[in-house]
């Protein structure tokens, strides 16, 4: 239990064709809410550390030392994850402060000086006992590589992961980040192309925009990780919300960050189930 490899964690998943949750951090509430939502659902949990988070914490180093103490607590398996690194740089000292993977975000890059980077990253933490993502396409929201139609190429991405040696891959299939309304519709039968042309685990960003049905979908096509933010995001902040208008007179942050805490934990418990087949999906549009 506690502190896990993220291999260990995707390859059960992979091994059993379910979906694995993979969930991002913003501050200590949400490490525990997040946490609290595994134990409750008895199931792995991913918790993704973003540049963007980091660099909200003056630095990867306070967010992921408090991350990786609290994964030590936990009662279920919890790996810790950088995510969305486009600095090399910052890559690097997440393989060396103890993370389970990394994931570096060259879709940006033109193809060739994606494949270099990448496989540099990929050799240094590889050295090092780390499991590497990386994402080729572009998943939109955050250009990145989950651009409205715009799709991975298999033949490009088997090539990607040979040159690069990674040992799972964000592929393009419709989806978008930072959405708020679950409307996205996934490409299935580019996800079946991709999951017959490799021997990787796929990964889905943006799932936030994806209902639990097509989610489902998604896994039983080829997905394995599942990355969700905004959605959580939005359980935390109406949670917040409703407690401030409720107790106008509160002034300590304890009382409404701790409701914050307390909505991540059914919601979380949730998907966890339904990612790994055991819930029926909720039927949205």
């Amino acid at each position: 239990m506690a502190l896990t490899n993220t291999r260990d964690i995707m390859d059960l998943a992979a091994k059993a064709g379910t979906g694995q949750g993979a969930f991002n951090v913003i501050h200590l509430e949400t490490i525990e809410g997040l946490i609290g939502g595994a134990e409750a659902a008895g199931r792995p949990v991913i918790l993704q550390i973003s540049e963007n988070c980091a660099k909200f914490h003056g630095g990867l180093e306070p967010v992921a030392l408090a991350t990786l103490a609290a994964a030590r607590k936990a009662s279920v398996p919890v790996a810790v994850h950088l995510d969305h690194a486009e600095d090399e740089a910052l890559a690097y000292q997440a393989v060396d402060l103890g993370f389970g993977s990394i994931m570096f975000d060259g879709a940006h890059l033109e193809y060739a000086h994606n494949v270099e980077v990448t496989a540099r990253v990929a050799a240094y933490a590889h050295a090092r006992g780390v499991y590497v993502e990386a994402e080729l396409g572009k998943v939109g929201g955050k250009d990145g590589a989950h651009a409205p139609g715009v799709l991975t190429d298999p033949a490009e991405a088997v090539a990607f992961v040979a040159a690069t040696g990674v040992d799972a891959l964000a592929v393009a299939v419709g989806s978008s980040h930072a959405m708020t309304e679950r409307s996205a519709a996934l490409n299935l039968a580019r996800i079946a192309e991709l999951k017959a042309a490799l021997d990787v685990p796929l990964v889905l960003h943006g799932s936030s925009g994806v209902s639990d049905e097509n989610i489902v979908a998604a896994i039983a096509a080829g997905m394995t990780k599942i990355n969700v933010s905004t959605h959580l995001n939005g359980f935390f902040t109406r949670a917040v919300r409703s407690y401030l208008d409720e107790n106008p007179a509160v002034v300590d942050s304890r009382k409404y960050l701790g409701a914050g805490r307390a909505a991540l934990i059914p919601e979380v418990s949730r998907l966890l189930n339904v990612f790994a087949g055991v819930t029926p999906a909720q039927n949205e549009a």
